[in-house]
């Protein structure tokens, strides 16, 4: 978020009101080692907003945290690790199916990028914007300001391409550059669009600092029916929501405003305090900034809440669903297969285990574009090999090891497994082949 150009007192009664069911950046869940072989039970895909995994935007926030470390400490405008930043976030879009561009621009005597990608399908006429600023300040990372917005939705985006989301409106993500210097990439973005497009933006919904370590729900309220989906989405979760005033004008949204496009938005904290009233509502620490290392260096992956970067993740997406009016296109009946036991993977030199699932009620040969969508935690997911097994017996190579040092795995697959019968049992094999890193299978799914 931009810094304010006006001072600001505020009396304990005037201050932001916050939410905190901070319970810090979480451990890794300890999950006991299953059975080496668990079968399956089968369930439905489902059409709701998903849940946003948060250890995969946590994993986006690592990878920032990393190119900032390789790129002098920050990822600001006019630096090499701002365009690192651009470039992961476009090469995990470009692979999910996303049509991406790069939008340049001039600022303080250097180039800047914005990053847009839109989602085939929809009406363009009604287009649904998200989007988030993507640089730092020069003075550190960046991780929760903005690198938390930029993760959320960018692990939506991806969820919209997993789930093959058919919207009724269009949808589009943007990753806005040198929103720390005045707004200017957003601002830039704005200005080329032609009346004519301006008035295709039925919603721009802006994202900055949603994982504060003190953190605060905060709601836009710049436009009433955008406010409304997301107030809605967190009395699901008896979480009480204020409106946000303390970033008003100082991030994205307000070009957008300012063209006379509806705006909302999330927002957890910056540099203002939370009162005692704010911690008794909903904890936290009384007295302390939403966050308090803003604009400093320690704004490091370790300066993230996650349970605020999971709730509001999760908003992004239930958002976007809402506003975007569409679903997944139902699979046939039967036609989705899902284990979602637990397995535990040793680390090696450990064995090889493996998760099963039965598909009955199907005729013939399995398709010759078979998904297979593999969700596993792990902290490098180089270290692991993993294999289909179809009913046959034979192997079908899904994930080599490698140096791939990024945690999880979460994505589908295509196999050609057109010579197995469809009915059987399927298995999943996973193995470890590196010493050090562990994980477990969350879940797997056969799509027919």
């Amino acid at each position: 978020m931009r810094t304010s150009l006006s001072p600001r007192t505020l009396s304990a009664g005037a201050a932001l009101a916050t939410a905190a069911l901070a319970l810090g950046v979480l451990a890794p869940a300890v999950h006991a080692a299953p059975a080496p072989e668990t079968s399956a039970r089968v369930r439905p895909a489902a059409v709701a907003a998903p849940d946003i995994p948060v250890a995969n935007v946590k994993a986006h926030l690592a990878q920032l945290q990393q190119i900032a470390n390789a790129n002098g400490g920050n990822r600001a405008h006019g630096r090499s690790g701002y365009k690192a930043s651009l470039d992961y976030v476009k090469g995990k879009l470009d692979a999910a199916g996303f049509t991406t561009s790069v939008q340049q621009f001039s600022s303080s005597g250097a180039t800047g990028y914005n990053l847009i990608a839109d989602w085939p399908g929809g009406d363009a006429s009604r287009t649904v914007m998200a989007g988030a600023h993507l640089d730092s300040v020069t003075a550190g990372p960046g991780i929760n300001d903005n690198g938390s917005g930029s993760a959320g939705i960018l692990e939506t985006a991806l969820a919209v391409s997993r789930a093959q989301l058919k919207p009724d409106k269009h949808l589009r993500f943007a990753w806005w550059g040198a929103e720390e210097l005045g707004m200017v990439g957003s601002r830039y973005y704005v200005n080329s669009l032609a009346s004519g497009d301006r008035s295709k933006i039925s919603g721009y919904l802006n994202f900055d600092m949603i994982g504060s370590p003190n953190p605060g729900y905060f709601v836009y309220d710049d436009d009433s029916t955008l406010e409304k989906v997301f107030k809605d989405y967190f009395a699901t979760l008896s979480i009480p929501t204020e409106i946000e005033t303390e970033g008003d004008g100082r991030s994205d949204h307000a070009p957008f405003k300012s063209a006379g496009i509806p705006v909302g938005g999330l927002f957890s904290g910056a540099d203002y305090t939370k009162t005692a009233a704010q911690a008794q509502k909903w904890g936290g620490s009384a007295g302390q900034e939403f966050d308090a290392c803003y604009h400093a260096s320690c704004d490091t992956s370790s300066n993230i809440d996650t349970t605020a970067l999971d709730h509001n993740s999760d908003a992004i997406a239930y958002a976007l669903w809402q506003l975007a009016a569409g679903g997944s296109t139902p699979p046939d009946p039967g036609s989705t297969f899902e284990n979602t036991t637990d397995l535990a993977v040793p680390d090696s030199p450990g064995p090889a285990v493996t998760s099963s699932i039965t598909v009955n009620g199907r005729s013939g040969n399995a398709p010759s574009a078979l998904k297979v969508g593999v969700k596993v935690v792990h902290t490098y997911s180089g270290d692991l090999v993993i294999d289909l097994v179809g009913p046959s017996g034979r192997s079908y190579r899904l994930h080599n090891s490698s140096s791939d040092a990024t945690p999880n795995i979460d994505t589908t697959y295509t196999v050609n497994a057109s010579s197995e019968t469809a009915n059987g049992t399927w298995k999943l094999k996973l193995q470890d082949k590196g010493p050090q890193d562990t994980g477990y299978l969350d879940s797997w799914k056969l799509t027919f």
